[in-house]
């Protein structure tokens, strides 16, 4: 593991961003194993939606960790999206991620918005963050500032702020979601000693343009999730409307078949 865990901290460190995409199941994560990625995240709003619950409520702990559990097993690295982590309770946070760890997680993200629409106190968030390093030193700790993500007032001098209260603490890199503005993101990257994470946004600059800013990781966040059920719509709408061809990249019954069963051997 510590081979593993060092392996994916190494893709922040390449000269160009890790595109990172998120699954939120055993078949979507296969696939893009599959599909060549050497790492893959989990979304939390796909987890949420999958098993008909809330995003950003912490009301999926238990279906985050058994999802982790079926997709250990994959040949890729794993980064876990632990929403806020669950729990006010730092001790609770860092026991929660040991348990991930202990399934072979190499990274988690852990994120400073409410469900209320507020920001946590960072330094509760710094607490967390600080717990879990201690709990799994070297796990990679994404720490994710929802300051253009709510829309707060002044989002860049709270970001950075907030960011290195984050890296103090510990945190191995800074998520900044809701902002693909390359300006923006190059006063954060030149600002702040750690890997910064940036959410790829459909019509924004793409990874030449973020790799540019000085982005090392770009996440897909719940897009391939929301693609996926937009796709499936389409699809019926068009049985419905007197019938269409199927998209030529359709995967076929067999190789759906075929990741149910997949793993690293």
């Amino acid at each position: 593991m510590i081979e593993r865990r060092a392996a994916f901290h190494a893709l922040h460190h390449t000269g160009r961003p890790l595109l990172l995409p998120n699954a939120w199941d055993h078949a979507s994560a296969a696939a893009l194993a599959a599909h060549g990625h050497p790492a893959v995240g989990t979304t939390s709003l796909g987890v949420a939606a999958t098993a008909g619950l809330p995003d950003g409520a912490a009301a999926t702990a238990e279906e985050t960790l058994a999802l982790a559990r079926r997709l250990a097993r994959l040949p890729v690295l794993l980064s876990v999206d632990v929403e806020a982590g669950f729990s006010d309770d730092p001790v609770e946070v860092a026991g929660y991620v040991a348990e991930l760890a202990a399934l072979g997680v190499v990274g988690i993200n852990l994120e400073d918005g409410r469900s209320d629409g507020t920001l946590a106190d960072p330094e509760c968030v710094a607490e967390k963050i600080a717990a879990v390093k201690a709990a799994v030193p070297d796990l990679f700790v994404n720490a994710r500032t929802d300051t253009w993500w709510l829309n707060v007032p002044e989002p860049l001098p709270q970001a950075l702020s907030r960011a290195r209260a984050y890296r103090a603490a510990g945190a191995d890199g800074i998520f900044v979601p809701g902002t693909v503005d390359e300006v923006t993101l190059r006063l954060l990257t030149e600002r702040l000693d750690a890997p910064v994470n940036a959410l790829y946004q459909p019509g924004g600059p793409g990874l030449t343009e973020l790799g540019r800013a000085g982005v090392a990781r770009v996440s897909t966040g719940s897009l391939l999730f929301r693609a996926a059920l937009g796709a499936a719509i389409a699809a019926v709408d068009a049985v419905r409307a007197g019938g269409g061809a199927a998209p030529a990249e359709l995967p076929s019954y067999a190789e759906v078949q075929s990741l149910a069963t997949a793993d690293g051997d």
